[in-house]
């Protein structure tokens, strides 16, 4: 499953998690790979209905039904997780941190306060972003909880990150000086096509790990 936490649907964030699908299914024709949009879909994050909480109908999916649910059940039932953002104020987007509101919590016993996914599964997580390796650094702490989440009920997390990225095509349309055009394409050129190179082989990686672990 690909959850594509961007507004944009063919720009930075898309464009990576395009490479990681088709790095997946290069591996082979036994891996399905879907795509999901959050910005398509009409849904909240947790209302704190604690459905998923009830003495002895305690569940680790979300009970909440909206147009996320069906994406949290497939999400249960994949092999592989990965979820993408672009990063506006050092977060994730609002849709992406909604659904990962309503995947995680089902997850999180408050008997003894362990994490329970439905199974376990790679994950992959890319994030793109203005912001440059050392600024990035700063926000990686920032949202270290939710990572932490993931890997503890999932196990394997691995980053894929775009950095320094193009905002818009045309510069000259907007105010942005303090992020020269020429001084973005710079990096962008030198960089851009090694990170999607990245996704296309985290991707592959993914499904090598799967078919292995079929194997």
């Amino acid at each position: 499953m690909i959850i594509d936490g961007g507004p944009r649907k063919n720009f930075n964030t898309a464009a990576m998690l395009q490479k990681i699908a088709e790095g997946a299914t290069s591996v082979s024709d036994k891996i399905e790979v879907k795509t999901v949009r959050l910005y398509g879909l009409d849904y909240k994050g947790c209302v704190s209905c604690m459905a998923c909480k009830l003495k002895d109908k305690t569940s680790n999916v979300c009970k909440y039904k909206d147009g996320l649910t069906p994406v949290l059940e497939e999400i249960a039932q994949a092999d592989g997780l990965v979820m993408g953002s672009p990063i506006y104020f050092s977060e994730v987007t609002a849709q992406l941190r909604a659904l990962l509101e309503r995947l995680i919590f089902p997850w999180l016993s408050y008997k003894d306060f362990s994490l329970t996914a439905p199974k376990k599964m790679p994950v992959i997580l890319t994030y793109t972003m203005n912001a440059n390796t050392e600024q990035a650094k700063t926000i990686f702490q920032l949202m270290g909880l939710i990572e932490n989440c993931l890997e503890r009920a999932y196990g394997n997390v691995e980053h894929v990150d775009a950095f320094n990225t193009y905002q818009v095509k045309n510069y000259d349309r907007y105010e942005l000086d303090a992020f020269p055009e020429p001084m973005k394409r710079q990096y962008r050129d030198k960089h851009w096509e090694e990170d999607l190179q990245r996704a296309f082989d985290a991707g592959k990686r993914m499904a090598q790990s799967i078919i292995n672990k079929e194997v």
